[in-house]
C-alpha cells in the first residue's frame, strides 16, 4: 500500500517521571487487619466501650470482678442475690453487706419473714416489694420463697494470712479446737462448695480454701446450699494451691488427701488431733496429680465395693465428722 512519500517515524520512549516519593503510602496497603473491638464500625467495639464505663464505675476503678458476682447476657455483670428465707436472714443476722431486700407482694409472713424485716429495718437495707414473676427472673427461676437479697461480690480472704492468724489464735489459746481446713481441688459446681460449707460450720472448721482459677467461687447458689453457713465460715483463695499446701505445711499443719485408693483409712487416721487442711477433688478426677503428691497422707473412706465413689461434699462431711469425734474423744 502506497505511503503517499511519508515515512515512518518510531519515536523512543524516555524516562518516566517518578511522584518523588508521594505514592509510596499508598504502595505499602492499610497494615494487618484490626481486632473486631478495635473497629469503631464494629459491635464488639461498642461491646467494648460499655465494659469500660460499667468497669469505671465500679468500687477501685474497674478491678476484676469477684467470682461471686454472675454474667448476663453479652458479659455484663448482674447484681448476687441471696435467697430463700433460711439463707436470707442468716446472712441479715451476720451482717453481711446488702444493698436491697426484696419482699414477695402478699408474702406468707413465718419468724423469719419478720425477723428478716426487723433486721434490714434496723440496718436501713431498703426494702423492695417485688412481684413473683421479677423475683423468679432475679434468681433464675431458683425457689426463693418470696425472700431474695441483693449482695455486692463476696470478699475473699487470702488463704496463707487465714491459715496463719488460725494457728497464731490456736498457740495463744485463743481458738480452743486445732485449725481445720478444707481444700477443694478442681470442684467447679457451687452446691458442692455450699455444702462442703456447711459442713465445716457444723464441725468447727476455720475456713476452705479455694484456688483462683479453674474452680468454683461462692455464688448465690453455694449461698443457698449453705443455708447461710458461709457468713459464719470464710472462704479464701489461693493464687496456686500447690504452693498454698506447701506453705501450710511449713506452718505445721498437715495436709490429708482424700481418695479412694488412699494410704490410711480414715477409721485409722492419727492426725485428727493435728492441725488439718484436708483436701478433696472433684468427684471422678479425684486428686490432681501435683496436689496428690503434696499431701502428708492419703486417707480413703471405707464404702461398699457396689459404690464406686462419694460425691465430694458427702465424702468432706464424713471426713470432718470423723476429725471431729476423735477431737472430742481425746
Amino acid at each position: 500500500m502506497a505511503n503517499n512519500g511519508r515515512r515512518s517515524v518510531k519515536l523512543k520512549k524516555g524516562p518516566t517521571v517518578g511522584t518523588g516519593g508521594h505514592g509510596r503510602k499508598a504502595l505499602e496497603g492499610k497494615g494487618p487487619t484490626p481486632k473486631a473491638e478495635d473497629r469503631p464500625y464494629h459491635k464488639a467495639h461498642k461491646n467494648k466501650q460499655l465494659a469500660e464505663r460499667s468497669a469505671a464505675k465500679r468500687p477501685g476503678g474497674g478491678a476484676p470482678r469477684s467470682a461471686g458476682a454472675r454474667s448476663g447476657p453479652k458479659g455484663r455483670a448482674t447484681e448476687e442475690v441471696v435467697t430463700g428465707r433460711n439463707s436470707v436472714v442468716e446472712a441479715l443476722r451476720a451482717g453481711i453487706p446488702a444493698k436491697a431486700l426484696h419482699v414477695a407482694i402478699r408474702i406468707e409472713m413465718d419468724d423469719r419473714v419478720k425477723e428478716s424485716l426487723k433486721l434490714a429495718a434496723e440496718r436501713g437495707i431498703p426494702l423492695m416489694e417485688t412481684g413473683k414473676p421479677e423475683l423468679d427472673r432475679m434468681t433464675d427461676d431458683a425457689v426463693h420463697q418470696g425472700l431474695v437479697l441483693q449482695i455486692p461480690p463476696y470478699e475473699y480472704q487470702d488463704a496463707f494470712e487465714l491459715a496463719e492468724q488460725t494457728v497464731d489464735r490456736w498457740k495463744k489459746g485463743h481458738v480452743a479446737n486445732a485449725p481445720l481446713f478444707v481444700a477443694l481441688d478442681g470442684i467447679t459446681d457451687p452446691r458442692n462448695l455450699g455444702a462442703i460449707i456447711r459442713s465445716v460450720s457444723a464441725f468447727s472448721g476455720h475456713g476452705v480454701i479455694v484456688p483462683e482459677r479453674r474452680s468454683v467461687g461462692v455464688t448465690a447458689s453455694a449461698w443457698k446450699t449453705s443455708a447461710g453457713a458461709a457468713v459464719r465460715v470464710p472462704v479464701a483463695r489461693a493464687a496456686n494451691l500447690n504452693n498454698t499446701l506447701k506453705a501450710f505445711k511449713n506452718m505445721g499443719i498437715y495436709v490429708l488427701g482424700l481418695d479412694g485408693d488412699g494410704d490410711v483409712s480414715l477409721p485409722d487416721l492419727t492426725l485428727a488431733t493435728e492441725p488439718v487442711c484436708i483436701v478433696v477433688g472433684s468427684e471422678g478426677k479425684g486428686l490432681s496429680r501435683l496436689v496428690r503428691e503434696n499431701c502428708d497422707q492419703i486417707v480413703s473412706i471405707p464404702i461398699d465395693s457396689a459404690m464406686e465413689s462419694l460425691n465430694a461434699s458427702m465424702a468432706v462431711g464424713i471426713s470432718l465428722y470423723e476429725v471431729s469425734r476423735q477431737r472430742a474423744t481425746k
